[in-house]
């Protein structure tokens, strides 16, 4: 069942120069530029790496952080709300990583003991805060509208998508918006439980959370803040708390500084250097990497930085990471937003191995990729997307008798929903891949300018 997707909120306009304007207008600039297209004509890094067309990003405004922001500080940072009394929120989002883990393991270690492997990567904390929730509708950001209904049987042929052309994929209805790898928290209040009751994560129950709550030297301030019915209130009181928890995430500059050098590049501040720029041009050229289809990297049309993600679902083929402990049982498949975890849309085939488009900022600091962690370091990942078509024997293992494995961590039935329309995964065996071993190290060189700098 779907739900209308929630309108976009309108903004002042603010005076852009007109250059930028052609640039929404166009789309980014890439190498393989049209004589019609004014960015590109005009927009494009300079030779020396500078913005030609500078904008100032109107970031959220930065304030002293409320007193139930500061409970929820001191909440996040707990241990002892959690099943083993060592694990608190900050374990696993470590603001020293962007609030993403702190370590290189592919999944993070919880349960009582701390031992249990969790069953999917790490996401980040950060630049959640515009984040929409879940819905299923038109690949637009700019409608407003509702959805069409849904129908029974799968949707229509998927349109290819690039952020050259928006409006040839405006009408494919994707599932959209959501918090976690599969979309099923809609606010960051909801999102703190799914951690905190996880057996594998942090492990704790109902009568632990409240008897740390009744004890803990936020207290008395969370009382005061939540009012006289949730001292004899038990599920008012952890709302209150959970609440706290998403009231620090809101206003804490650190969650979404929009420090990096991109973001100076895009304000003039800084410049490219010769691989930041040709890498820049392949993650926008649609018969390149076409990265920007799906993490654009514009500001809106009010200024706000770009979040380098369109917040969508698409299912990718990762391959299986025999790793994980919960792979050990080959029956066992996550496939996103149809379950494990996620249970109001199983039985929905169309959507079975989706998984969210993660933001790419500060994706240079990372250690796992994907949603199981498979990946170590982007140019594993950047492989990944130069050969999973042309020679999938370089990404997925080889059975006995010589057959690869492609798609080997989707059931059959759903291996029709991965994403073979988009750029570049349109090509076929013995094609040449999209991306050269150069070009795959250009477009790591632009993301590493996507890493926030130190705010204070």
């Amino acid at each position: 069942m779907t739900r209308p997707r929630a309108k976009a909120r309108r903004q002042p306009f603010r005076w852009l120069p007109v250059c930028w304007l052609a640039g929404l207008m166009f789309g980014p600039a890439t190498g393989h530029a049209q004589s019609g297209d004014v960015r590109a004509a005009s927009c494009l890094p300079a030779n020396d790496g500078g913005n030609p067309c500078p904008i100032r990003l109107q970031r959220p405004p930065a304030a002293p952080l409320s007193a139930m922001a500061l409970v929820g500080r001191a909440i996040f940072h707990d241990p002892a709300l959690s099943g083993s009394g060592r694990l608190s929120c900050a374990s696993c989002h470590d603001r020293a990583a962007h609030y993403g883990p702190p370590g290189r393991d592919m999944v993070a270690r919880g349960g009582l003991d701390l031992t249990r492997q969790g069953l999917r990567a790490v996401p980040t904390l950060t630049y959640l805060e515009r984040r929409p929730g879940f819905s299923i509708g038109p690949d637009d950001a700019e409608s407003e509208g509702p959805p069409p209904a849904a129908v029974a049987g799968p949707p229509p042929p998927h349109a290819a998508k690039s952020a050259q052309n928006g409006a040839a994929s405006a009408t494919n209805m994707v599932p959209q918006g959501g918090l976690f790898w599969d979309g099923r928290a809609d606010t960051l209040q909801q999102q703190a439980s799914g951690p905190l009751f996880d057996p594998q994560e942090m492990a704790s129950s109902r009568a632990i959370v409240l008897s740390r709550l009744a004890h803990a030297p936020y207290t008395r301030v969370l009382l005061q803040l939540a009012g006289p019915a949730a001292s004899h209130t038990p599920d008012l009181l952890l709302a209150e708390a959970l609440f706290a928890v998403s009231r620090y995430q809101i206003e804490d500059p650190a969650f979404h500084p929009y420090s990096s050098q991109f973001d100076a590049w895009l304000e003039g501040r800084t410049r490219l250097t010769p691989a930041e720029r040709r890498g820049y041009l392949l993650f926008n050229d649609p018969a390149k990497g076409n990265c920007a289809a799906c993490h654009p990297d514009r500001p809106g049309p009010d200024g706000a930085p770009p979040l380098l993600t369109d917040h969508q679902f698409e299912a990718l083929g990762a391959p299986r990471n025999r790793a994980l402990a919960v792979n050990r049982d080959a029956a066992f498949h996550d496939l996103g937003l149809c379950g494990p975890q996620r249970a109001d849309m199983t039985g929905q085939a169309m959507w079975c191995g989706m998984f969210t488009t993660p933001t790419l900022r500060n994706a240079a600091t990372r250690h796992a990729f994907f949603h199981n962690g498979v990946f170590g370091t982007l140019n594993q990942v950047l492989a990944f997307y130069s050969f999973r078509d042309v020679a999938p024997q370089r990404v997925y293992p080889v059975d006995a008798k010589g057959h690869v494995l492609k798609y080997d961590d989707l059931p059959p039935p759903y291996q029709s929903n991965v994403d073979t329309t988009d750029a570049p995964f349109d090509r076929h065996p013995g094609d040449a891949p999209a991306l050269t071993d150069r070009e795959q190290q250009d477009i790591v060189a632009f993301l590493g300018t996507l890493t926030d700098r130190p705010t204070r």
